[in-house]
């Protein structure tokens, strides 16, 4: 029998919650019927939560650890629903041996996904145990007390998780059935709790997949063809088989790699195979200096993806602006690494992948091996933002792996292959009009973006998307590049503007040929397409001669974006209608990160210094609204990052490259932001509660950038319209 399950609360306190369930049949989840979150497509019960009769508490979840704090938040949900200490907690993430399969841990989607599931899964599965303690002590369920597990009757009965579970007790489909705790009696979640991932990550301790050491293990490296398209005509292997600590020099077409006793070793052989090898040059890459009339000189497909048309003012003036971003690189601070194993048909990897189970559906196509002989473990990697190296590097380690059987390989990229091979974020254009009514209002909107695919991760049909499989002497093709459907979108991401807006069109022009490897980066399309609108209605502002927030506001009906924006408008001090000094000045930028994710208002002020061009970020202030908070120092710790990445590539990064190939091999050649440069940030989070908890990883990126610009535009006069904000673009300005 399947059973439904309801709860009434009769109380609460921070020792124990008091609650009723009762068992009521024929509440079947009907066949089709959606399911909250990741529970939708992993409907077992067990698949989520296992009790153990040791008195632990495992829980399982497909999304992983990038730095985000995830892992932390989901143990507070499932702890909270269980009513159990968090001392007893632990929890087994990213495993296609163990865990569920939600797929990529992407979007800041974590929460959503991920959050709702374990919720909904620990209720049901608390609600379930409840019955049977009911049932054992003779008692009806609502005058039972649980605190950590132990559940007790007011006459002194006991019983606990532990001696109620068998082997069967959750082997069901999940229901969704049992509603979870309200907010008021929450104890755990909105809580700033001490993330686990931290301590081993300040102390040096052992935590990330580069840190990783195996009994036996040996070391790899893979020797890149020196551009997009080169093919390996030639190397004297034998002469490398012979150098110190050589294990074996393994070559498949044009992939070439080696495996030696020790790192040092490795890379040794690895630089003078890379000096001897003879190339076939590839394909020319585009001028860098047109890439983006390049990129629209491409064929494209188009969608008018919204159009509004209604009764409108009369139009008084009308202004129209382009604007640009780069390349961008993930630039992860470790270059991404793997360790494999292969022996007797199987293989096993540990890897930084953000999603263990589409990566295994590559590697068994790339290896021509089943998916049920793969096992992928996620380890954390130290970077990732997006689709780095991090699953490139797994094949090359199952490559090298192959040639050593029953010894681990690990491989490790070296920076110039990080930069030079890895996907970067896709150059984009942004054309952007609009006309003004007599009474300074927007009365049409027209808007384009210009883009390639943002995802090229693998798991998807019609090849393989992993960079070895690409040269091998029998080469799988990649997939054809695919839209990234709305609502989340890719370079249409945030392009269909929040403001109610009488006449509006929105067009994505999608370019499938992409001169240089492009895939996620953090944020997809939200970031430039982000920076485009909010600098124009900067503009659009000045040209009304209305003050930037009031603009703002009036035209937004949505209650919480106007709530951010004046939030982050009095903790910054803004001061309606003040002017820069040629040097100083403060910008505001503001999105709901995909429209349906978080609200972030970002005041930002600058410093311009019209000698060197160089400008200087001196403080941010954010204002968040990411529904109920799950853990405040999380979220805000996020967006905190969030802030500094995007300031980052605002005002330094992009990819270099020339006709040859990528240029930006290294640090100098491909700049960050240094933690001497790094502004004072504050964040002010308007905590709802009642309201579901939204993705906000994020979610700052791209009103940072509009920030930053419009700061510059209030200080100096001048409008800045091309990522990223240079000294050299600051001083043609003046020029």
């Amino acid at each position: 029998m399947t059973v439904g399950l309801t709860r009434r609360r009769f109380g609460q306190g921070l020792g124990a919650v008091v609650l009723a369930f009762s068992l009521r049949p024929g509440l079947a989840v009907a066949e089709g019927e959606h399911l909250p979150g990741s529970l939708d497509k992993n409907r077992a019960l067990d698949g989520w939560i296992r009790i153990d009769r040791d008195g632990g508490v495992t829980v399982f979840a497909g999304k992983v650890e990038l730095g985000q704090g995830i892992l932390t938040a989901l143990r507070q949900i499932a702890a909270e629903e269980l009513d159990i200490d968090l001392e007893r907690l632990r929890i087994v993430s990213g495993d296609t041996t163990q865990t569920p399969n939600e797929g990529f841990t992407s979007g800041s989607q974590s929460i959503e996904q991920s959050g709702a599931a374990l919720r909904l899964a620990a209720a049901e599965a608390r609600a379930i145990l409840l019955d049977l303690a009911a049932a054992r002590l003779g008692a009806s369920a609502e005058r039972l007390t649980v605190a950590d597990g132990v559940i007790s009757t007011p006459e002194g009965g006991r019983t606990s998780y532990w001696e109620l579970v068998g082997p069967d007790t959750f082997r069901r489909d999940a229901t969704a059935r049992a509603a979870p705790k309200p907010a008021d009696a929450h104890k755990l979640v909105g809580k700033s709790l001490q993330r686990i991932d931290i301590p081993a990550k300040v102390t040096g301790g052992a935590i990330y997949v580069q840190d990783m050491r195996l009994p036996g293990m040996l070391f790899g490296r893979v020797v890149r063809p020196p551009s997009y398209g080169a093919r390996l005509l030639g190397i004297d292997e034998a002469a490398f088989r012979r150098m110190p600590g050589v294990v074996a020099i393994a070559r498949d077409g044009s992939f070439l790699g080696v495996v030696a006793a020790r790192e040092e070793q490795a890379i040794a052989v690895r630089n003078a195979m890379r000096d001897a090898a003879r190339w076939q040059n590839g394909p020319a890459l585009p001028d860098a200096a047109r890439i983006h009339d390049h990129l629209k000189s491409l064929p494209a497909r188009s969608e008018v993806i919204s159009e509004k048309q209604g009764p409108v003012a009369a139009a008084v003036q009308g202004l129209s602006a382009s604007y640009t971003r780069p390349y961008l690189a993930h630039a992860s601070i470790g270059p991404s690494c793997a360790l494999a194993r292969s022996d007797g048909g199987r293989l096993d990897l540990w890897t930084h992948t953000q999603g263990v189970f589409p990566l295994r559906r590559d590697l068994a196509a790339a290896l021509a091996m089943p998916e049920d002989r793969i096992a992928v473990h996620h380890v954390q990697g130290s970077g990732c933002y997006g689709q780095n190296g991090a699953d490139d590097v797994a094949l090359d380690a199952a490559l090298l792996a192959r040639a050593v059987p029953g010894r681990a390989v690990k491989v490790q990229w070296m920076r110039d292959d990080e930069f030079a091979w890895e996907p970067f974020g896709p150059a984009m254009g942004m054309s952007v009009s609009a006309d003004l009514a007599a009474d300074g209002g927007i009365v049409d909107w027209r808007y384009e973006v210009w883009s390639n695919t943002h995802s090229t991760r693998p798991g998807r049909p019609g090849g393989v998307a992993l960079l070895a499989a690409w040269h091998l002497d029998r080469p799988l093709a990649p997939p054809p590049p695919e839209i990234i459907p709305r609502p989340s979108g890719g370079g249409d991401r945030n392009a269909i503007p929040l403001y109610d807006l009488p006449q509006q069109r929105v067009t994505h022009h999608f370019i499938p040929e992409m001169p240089l490897r492009v895939s996620a980066l953090r944020t997809l399309g939200a970031f430039a397409n982000v920076f485009a609108i909010e600098s124009f209605m900067d503009e659009l502002a000045a040209a009304a001669g209305a003050d930037p927030v009031e603009f703002r506001i009036r035209h937004l009906r949505d209650g919480r974006a106007r709530d951010v924006i004046n939030a982050a408008a009095a903790k910054a001090g803004w001061k309606p209608g003040r002017h820069g000094d040629g040097t100083h000045g403060q910008g505001l930028g503001f999105a709901r990160y995909k429209n349906h994710a978080s609200y972030v208002a970002i005041i930002a002020d600058v410093a311009v210094d019209r000698a060197s061009g160089v400008i200087r970020l001196e403080k941010v202030v954010a204002a968040v609204d990411s529904g109920q908070i799950i853990n405040p120092d999380g979220l805000a710790n996020q967006i905190e990052g969030g802030i500094i990445q995007a300031a980052s590539w605002t005002l330094k990064e992009q990819v270099g490259f020339d006709r040859k190939g990528i240029t930006s091999r290294d640090w100098d050649s491909y700049p960050i932001l240094r933690f001497t440069e790094v502004p004072e940030i504050a964040v002010e989070l308007l905590d709802r509660p009642n309201e579901p908890p939204l993705g906000v990883g994020e979610a700052a990126g791209g009103p940072v950038a509009a920030a930053i610009a419009n700061a510059v535009a209030q200080a100096t006069g001048k409008r800045l319209r091309d990522l990223p904000l240079v000294p050299a673009r600051v001083k043609a300005a003046f020029a």
